[in-house]
């Protein structure tokens, strides 16, 4: 591989990540209180958000770029899933930092950990080859697991971290293996290599088949989707709720780009195979997801149920298997992500110091004890519902007009009724809110930077549900269209 076939430019924000991270590293080991302090909120929020702008100042370039031997792409589409990732990522961290100072949590490793699963959702969304999408994918993995246990002294993140640990583990293996399968059948680990030999000379082969059943069984797991969901509730409610948010928004656009990569892009050429695989998995999350949502009594597994629901939508613009139902898709992680920062975020802002906010009971009368943050909820609950104007109306009707452009008329009207079943859990939460006494009258105290960032949470949600195709989905068209 010659210099030029490196082109390190590519990789420019992964590089100036990994640099800035080993930075602070050295900083938390070596530095004074104050330099300390900066490297675990300053520093790491600033350069999440200048990366992200640069990503999407980027966006208007038409080009798409190769580097590495073209095993590491800068696209459109992951120039469009890094600036968000990047941004959730930095939300994130504003919005946990007095949950985790209570808890003496906010600590150097949580950033540096947090840092990294961030680098390797970028490798994962820019991976042009079988091997860097694994290693991004690891990356994301280990480093989640690590994040889940931080809370050493709680038995609940602990037992939370061991099934997620022993079930991805599993999944990885089965991705691996389905990988390798592919690479018998094609010769080849890189992307644009297996889509063409798939394409044009052996879409029937047997063992790319066979292998497809493992690479959809690991993206399953990745995306706690029906029946590979087995982890997504205990691992929401063990976790403490940082964590619990990230695997939420962050890594659901991360696992979403993993996804076209592989089905999207190198195996778009076996569709006919997986799109039957990914009908029987929607049509489970959806009913699964928001039918046992109904039972929940604790509102962080509510919404882990929820996600299922949500990553079954996902699923049916994906095996539509057209640029449009790709970027539908896109549009609706990236909104689903916005949703979820928001809902875990007030979540945070109303648990306290030995209380955690993780009952529905605990949302009882919090429109009298603070309208301003009861309106905030609202706002998530409603689009999460799909209730138009909200953002979330648009995610589901745009999924929705690109299965039926694939003449799947039946799942249509599917998950239009299984909608109307999940906003039965959403609406009452707003009940519990607005309608029911409280039974903890105890002040909700807000920092000024918290409280600003929900408020600008829920007005990007109302914003890009008003403007959904002059905006966002705008975007995604384009980026999809420019990428696959």
């Amino acid at each position: 591989m010659t210099l030029a076939q490196v082109n390190i430019n590519v990789a420019f924000p992964e590089i100036m990540l990994l640099v800035v991270t080993g930075c602070i590293m050295l900083i938390d080991l070596f530095g004074h209180e104050r330099g300390r302090a900066a490297a675990k909120f300053e520093i790491p929020v600033g350069l999440l958000v200048i990366l992200a702008l640069l990503s999407f100042i980027n966006l208007s370039i038409g080009s798409n770029f190769t580097g590495f031997g073209g095993m590491f792409v800068n696209d459109g589409m992951s120039r469009l899933l890094k600036g968000c990732i990047l941004l959730s990522v930095a939300g994130l961290i504003v919005y946990s930092r007095a949950y985790l100072e209570t808890r003496k949590l906010f600590t150097g490793e949580f950033i540096l950990l947090l840092l990294f699963a961030t680098l390797g959702m970028m490798i994962m969304v820019s991976a042009n080859h079988f091997v860097l999408l694994y290693l991004g994918l690891e990356i994301l993995a280990l480093s989640t697991y690590t994040m889940v246990a931080l809370n050493r002294d709680s038995a609940t993140s602990t037992e939370a971290a061991m099934k997620y640990f022993i079930l991805g583990a599993l999944a990885s293996g089965l991705l691996l293996y389905g990988m390798s399968m592919v690479y018998g059948g094609t010769g080849s680990l890189d992307v644009a290599v297996i889509a063409k030999t798939i394409e044009f000379s052996r879409a029937n082969d047997p063992l790319i088949t066979f292998g497809l059943v493992f690479v959809v069984a690991g993206l399953a797991f990745k995306l706690g989707v029906v029946p590979f969901h087995m982890w997504v509730p205990d691992v929401y409610q063990g976790a403490p709720t940082p964590m619990t948010m990230f695997i939420g928004s962050a890594s659901k656009i991360a696992a979403f780009g993993f996804t076209i990569r592989i089905l999207g892009d190198s195996l778009a050429g076996a569709a006919n195979d997986w799109q039957g695989m990914l009908v029987i998995l929607a049509v489970a999350s959806l009913a699964v997801g928001n039918i046992i949502a109904i039972a929940q009594t604790n509102l962080k597994r509510m919404l882990a149920y929820s996600t299922i629901s949500h990553m079954g939508f996902l699923l049916l613009g994906l095996l539509a298997g057209t640029k449009n139902g790709y970027a539908a898709s896109m549009f609706y992680i990236i909104s689903y992500a916005l949703m979820s920062l928001g809902a875990f975020g007030i979540i945070m802002l109303l648990s306290r110091e030995g209380f955690e906010a993780e009952q529905l009971d605990d949302l009882k009368g919090l429109n009298q004890r603070s309208p301003w943050v009861a309106f905030l909820m609202l706002v998530m609950m409603f689009s999460m519902a799909g209730i138009p104007p909200f953002v979330g109306f648009f995610a589901k009707l745009s999924v929705l007009e690109a299965v039926l452009q694939a003449d799947f008329t039946w799942l249509v009207v599917y998950a239009v009724l299984m909608s109307v079943i999940g906003a039965f859990y959403y609406l009452r939460a707003v009940k519990l809110m607005y309608f029911d006494a409280p039974v903890d009258n105890s002040p909700i105290i807000t920092g000024q930077a918290m409280r600003a960032l929900l408020g600008v949470n829920a007005f990007a949600v109302l914003l890009i549900g008003l403007l959904p195709g002059a905006g966002l989905m705008g975007l995604c068209l384009s980026a999809i269209q420019k990428s696959l």
